[in-house]
């Protein structure tokens, strides 16, 4: 059977890409996906591709936010706090708050993809979901230890993969590949080009993944 890749890219910091885990994760099992995890650098991706940061909007698309969170989360069945204790962090403080998580991520890829490994998915939403549902600060290094520990991940050793230069490299790449690919928001998946922004389009990605299964 012919494997299908999707790319997925997004922040570490992303409450779409926390709540479409659950679907996101059972249509790569029935359609056996390649699923590309792409962590990339939200503040510096966007002012190229258009995507307008949830602190720079008017507060009407704000306060809209909150309340299609609300909706999805109920929709959806997921706890989820729409005003987490550890979302957003100070940028001024520590401007790498929300991607730490992601260089674990890649670590945790990059092992598996050696055979090495669990499943960096696994670890990916158990981040999310520690930082939109259990109030934990996923910028702090032993909170990511224990959270990749807690789901069978050797957290020390991607914590010491963090900072490496293979890491730092793959992290720069996915961002241009974001800037090519046209992204500008989280998360956005890719098939063959194809661009499908947002959990709620998860539905149309399964479409064209069983379009192609069928050809």
């Amino acid at each position: 059977m012919h494997q299908a890749t999707v790319d997925c890219y997004y922040s570490l910091s992303s409450p779409w890409a926390y709540l479409g885990g659950p679907q996101t994760a059972d249509i790569v099992q029935r359609y056996h996906v390649n699923l590309v995890l792409k962590p990339y650098d939200f503040q510096a991706v966007v002012p190229h591709t258009g995507g307008i940061p949830l602190k720079t909007r008017p507060e009407a698309r704000r306060t809209y936010h909150a309340l299609e969170l609300a909706r999805w989360r109920d929709y959806l069945g997921l706890p989820l706090n729409l005003e987490p204790a550890h979302y957003p962090k100070g940028v001024a403080t520590d401007p790498n708050w929300n991607k730490y998580a992601g260089w674990m991520v890649i670590a945790a890829q990059n092992l598996y993809q050696a055979g090495a490994g669990p499943n960096p998915f696994v670890l990916s939403h158990a981040l999310l979901r520690a930082l939109w549902a259990e109030e934990r600060d996923t910028s702090q290094p032993d909170v990511r230890v224990a959270v990749a520990n807690e789901n069978g991940f050797d957290g020390a050793r991607l914590l010491d993969m963090e900072a490496a230069g293979s890491t730092q490299a793959i992290y720069q790449s996915f961002s241009q590949d974001a800037i090519d690919a046209g992204v500008f928001g989280a998360p956005i998946f890719v098939l063959k080009g194809e661009r499908f922004w947002g959990q709620d389009r998860l539905m149309f990605l399964e479409r064209a993944l069983a379009k192609a299964a069928a050809r």
